[in-house]
C-alpha cells in the first residue's frame, strides 16, 4: 500500500446499550415496557424481485436485504450515517481515495468473520457483466476506478478499484472526487456477499436452507408471492442489543384486503389505501400517520425506435403533461398528503430548491388550452388525427385508479385513447426494461439523499432510463455536477430542460401514508429515504 495523505477522518461512535436492561424487560434508552412477543409483521404489495444484494432492484426487496445484510454504514432514524460493519472511514486530501475501517467482531451467520475481501468481492460481482445485475450502473454512478470499462466488459472486475489492503481495511479509489460518496454506500448493491456459498450453491444461493448473510437478522422461511420471514442472527455483532425477534412480510395485492387484516391484528403495518387516509386519520389518530418522501411518481415515454411516433414530438409529450390535473389525483384520489409534481425530483431531497418551471406556474386552466393548441399543432385531436396508445402499469389498485382518471383526463380535454393495462411486478420490470411499451408507470425512490439520484436516470447510459431518452446538454451537466462544490445550477437547468423536453409525466412526489400498531415504536418517519431496519424498532407493552 502506498502512502497516502489523508486530509479528513470521519469517525462515529456507537452506541453500547446495557443488555441487562432486556433482561429486565425494559427499553434500554426510554425505560418502557417490552412487550412479551416482538414479531413485527408488515404487508407488501408484490413478491421482491431478490434478496440477492447485488440483484434485488425493489424497494421491498431492498428492506429485505437490509435487514439479512449490513453494509459499511447504516442510517439513524433521522437518515444520518452511522457505523455498519465500518467503524469509520478516512477520505484523502483530493477527496478520491477513502479508506473504511471494518470493525473485528462483525461475522456470517455461519461464524466466518466478515472482511474486506467480502466486500471485494461483492463489488466486483455487481459490476461483472456475466453477474447480469440490475444495478451494475450504480458502481459506475459511484465512479469507482475501471468501473465503467467492467461493466462494458473491457476490462475484468478484478480491475475495479477497490481493495481489501488488509481484512479489516477496505480502500476504494474514484475516478474523481464524488462529496456524496459515503452516502452511497447505504444501498444494497454495496453490500457485501459470501464467495464460498455463492461459489457452492450458484443462484440457488439465496434460499432459506442455504443463504448465509451479515446482518441482524437470517432468512428462515420464503413462500414465494406469499411470504418471507426474517429472524434474529445471533452472529450479528449487536445481537445483544436488538429486540425484534422475527420481521415477516406478507405479500397481499390487494390493499383493502391488507386493510381488513391489519384491523383483525395479523398486521402491525400496512399502506393506508388511497382516498382512505382522512377518514382513517380520524377514527384512528394514532395509527394513521403521513409523512415526506424521497419519491417520485412519474409515466415514461417510450422514446426508443420500438416506441410510437407520436412520442417523438415533444408537442405531443407536453401536452399530455399538461392537461394531467394533478391535484385532482392527490387531494381527490390519493388524499395522503402527497405533493403534485411538476419536476422530477422530490422538494424533500436534501440541498434541492425546486426550480421554477414554467408550465407549474400556470393555473390548470391555462395548462389545458396550452395543451389543446399543442395537439393541434402536431395534427392531434379534432380535425386531425386521433392519437392513441397503450398505458402500462403493474398492477395494484392505486395505480390502476390513477392511470383511470389520467386516461379520461385525456380524453375529455384532448381526445386522446389510452387503453389500460396491467402486468404483474416482475413482468412488468422486465416489459418496461425491454422498451416493449409505450407509455409506463414508474416510481423512483431515492438511492441516496441527492437530487443527482434522481436526475441520474435520464442520463443517456443510465441503466434505468427504461424511455432511452437521451441529451448531450443533460449529461455534460450531470457530469460536470459529480466534481461540482455546489451542483444546483446543474440540477436546476436539468429540471429545466425536462419540463421543456418532457421525457417523463412527473405526476405526484410521495409520502409515507401507513396504519401502524400503536405499540411499534421507533419508526423512523424523520427519514425520507425510508431505510428503516428490524433491529432498531421494537413494541411497547400495552
Amino acid at each position: 500500500m502506498k502512502h497516502f495523505a489523508f486530509g479528513l477522518t470521519v469517525s462515529f461512535t456507537a452506541l453500547t446499550l446495557a443488555a441487562t436492561a432486556f433482561a429486565a424487560g425494559n427499553h434500554p434508552e426510554t425505560g418502557e415496557a417490552l412487550a412479551e412477543t416482538q414479531v413485527f409483521t408488515y404487508r407488501v404489495l408484490d413478491e421482491h424481485s431478490s434478496v440477492d444484494p447485488q440483484i434485488v432492484e425493489d424497494v421491498s426487496g431492498s428492506e429485505i436485504v437490509r435487514d439479512l445484510f449490513e453494509g459499511l454504514m447504516n442510517q439513524d432514524a433521522d437518515g444520518n450515517l452511522v457505523p455498519g460493519v465500518a467503524t469509520d472511514y478516512e477520505v484523502s486530501e483530493g477527496n478520491d481515495e477513502y479508506i473504511f475501517n471494518l470493525r473485528a467482531d462483525a461475522k456470517w451467520s455461519n461464524g466466518d468473520p466478515v472482511t474486506a475481501h467480502d466486500f471485494v468481492f461483492a463489488w466486483q460481482r455487481a459490476a461483472d457483466p456475466a453477474t447480469a445485475s440490475p444495478y451494475s450502473w450504480y458502481i459506475e454512478l459511484m465512479s469507482i476506478q475501471n468501473g465503467a470499462q467492467i461493466i462494458a466488459g473491457e476490462m475484468p472486475p478484478s480491475e475495479l478499484g477497490v481493495e481489501a489492503v488488509d481484512d479489516l481495511t477496505l480502500k476504494v479509489s474514484l475516478t474523481q472526487p464524488l462529496p456524496y460518496f459515503p452516502k452511497m454506500v447505504t444501498h444494497a448493491t454495496t453490500f457485501p456477499s459470501p464467495k464460498k456459498v455463492i461459489e457452492e450453491h450458484g443462484a440457488e444461493w439465496t434460499k432459506p436452507e442455504n443463504i448465509v448473510s451479515n446482518g441482524a437478522y437470517m432468512l428462515t422461511e420464503h413462500v414465494p408471492n406469499e411470504r418471507s420471514v426474517r429472524e434474529r442472527n445471533p452472529m450479528y455483532w449487536d445481537n445483544d442489543n436488538t429486540i425484534i425477534d422475527k420481521t415477516v412480510a406478507l405479500v397481499i395485492n390487494d390493499e383493502n384486503t391488507a386493510l381488513a387484516r391489519y384491523k383483525a391484528g395479523e398486521l402491525n403495518r400496512t399502506e393506508i389505501p388511497t382516498g382512505q387516509y382522512p377518514s382513517l386519520k380520524a377514527e384512528f389518530p394514532n395509527q394513521a400517520t403521513a409523512f415526506p418522501r424521497l419519491c417520485s411518481y412519474y409515466y415514461t415515454y417510450n422514446l426508443s425506435d420500438s416506441g410510437p411516433e407520436a412520442f417523438k414530438d415533444v408537442r405531443v409529450r407536453q401536452a399530455l403533461a399538461y392537461a394531467i390535473d394533478r391535484n385532482v389525483i392527490v387531494e381527490n384520489v390519493l388524499q395522503g398528503g402527497q405533493f403534485p409534481a411538476y419536476t422530477f425530483t422530490p422538494g424533500a431531497t436534501a440541498g434541492f430548491d425546486v426550480p421554477d418551471v414554467d408550465y407549474a406556474g400556470l393555473s390548470q386552466a391555462e395548462r389545458d388550452a396550452k395543451a389543446k393548441e399543442l395537439m393541434a399543432e402536431a395534427g392531434y385531436g379534432p380535425g386531425g388525427e386521433k392519437l392513441e396508445f397503450d398505458m402500462l402499469y403493474n398492477t395494484s389498485e392505486a395505480h390502476q385508479q390513477i392511470a383511470t382518471v389520467m386516461s379520461q383526463m385525456w380524453k375529455q380535454k384532448l381526445g386522446v385513447e389510452a387503453t389500460l393495462a396491467n402486468l404483474e411486478w416482475k413482468v412488468f420490470l422486465d416489459t418496461r426494461g425491454n422498451q416493449d411499451f409505450e407509455l409506463a408507470r414508474g416510481a423512483w425512490c431515492g438511492d441516496y439523499n441527492e437530487a443527482s439520484t434522481f436526475l441520474d436516470l435520464v442520463d443517456s447510459g443510465s441503466g434505468y432510463n427504461d424511455g432511452k431518452y437521451s441529451n448531450e446538454m443533460v449529461d455534460q451537466l450531470l457530469a460536470e455536477a459529480k466534481t461540482s462544490k455546489d451542483p444546483s445550477a446543474n440540477y436546476t437547468k436539468i429540471e429545466e430542460i425536462m419540463s421543456a423536453e418532457m421525457p417523463v409525466i412527473p405526476i405526484y412526489h410521495y409520502t409515507g401514508s401507513y396504519m401502524m400498531s400503536e405499540d411499534l415504536r421507533n419508526w423512523p418517519v424523520n427519514n425520507v429515504e425510508q431505510n428503516w431496519y428490524s433491529k432498531d424498532l421494537y413494541f411497547a407493552a400495552n
